[in-house]
């Protein structure tokens, strides 16, 4: 089991070296003011005259924040990971908010949602610039606003009960080269139910407060892989 870096009994948030949006890190720290950066994030950190408290990451990417954050380096010098994967194995907290990994190159992107997924027992949700990504627990209840877009992808072979979606999803088999459920739409409180840890829910950026409640408050139950 890999070592704990940061532990925390509040939400954490986890700041990246991609792009960033002006106001998304201020969104961030305003739900979880703790701060962790994965290696380059420490620049944005820098930059925005934040400290972290710990910088996590094979430090590749550090520039000047290298010297301003030397004290609180952790540095794990393996290649089989990204840096997003290194930080959110080592932040024990009940939820992760993840800004700085969205938007930019793609594969960086698509190395997040692997990580996600990779991690089902870290709690972490991503925050684009139009869209929330969270690996979906073994139930969840979201209480979104009728008419919110709301999708669900597949990263593997996985069943999805649910209510409140305008296109239900039971009995449906998923997988990312069979069946996928994007463009869905909400039509009431929703809940999902997994059998698996391989779904990602897809929401509106503007749901930001409705599932950060939902994962909060959904009951623990993905395994470490």
């Amino acid at each position: 089991m890999a070592m704990t870096i940061v532990q925390s009994g509040e939400a954490v948030t986890l700041l990246g070296g991609g792009a960033l949006g002006a106001d998304d890190l201020a969104l961030a720290l305003a739900r979880a003011p703790l701060l962790v950066a994965a290696d380059g994030g420490a620049r944005h950190a820098a930059a925005a005259g934040q400290a972290p408290r710990a910088v996590i990451g094979d430090m590749d990417s550090l520039g000047d924040a290298a010297a301003r954050f030397a004290d609180r380096l952790h540095e794990i010098v393996e290649q089989d990971s990204t840096d997003f994967d290194k930080a959110l194995r080592n932040i024990d907290a009940p939820l992760v908010l993840a800004v700085g990994f969205t938007g930019g190159r793609l594969d960086h992107e698509l190395a997040a949602f692997h990580g996600l997924v990779a991690r089902p027992e870290r709690r972490c949700l991503l925050i684009g610039a139009e869209s929330l990504v969270f690996l979906c627990p073994p139930e969840i209840a979201l209480d979104l606003a009728p008419g919110t877009p709301f999708s669900l992808f597949p990263m593997g072979g996985v069943g999805c009960a649910s209510r409140g979606l305008r296109w239900p999803t039971y009995g449906i088999d998923f997988a990312p080269a069979l069946r996928v459920g994007t463009s869905n739409e909400v039509t009431g409180p929703v809940m999902l139910r997994c059998d698996a840890p391989l779904m990602l829910g897809l929401a509106p950026r503007s749901a930001l407060d409705a599932v950060i409640a939902a994962l909060r408050a959904a009951p623990r139950g993905w395994p470490a892989r």
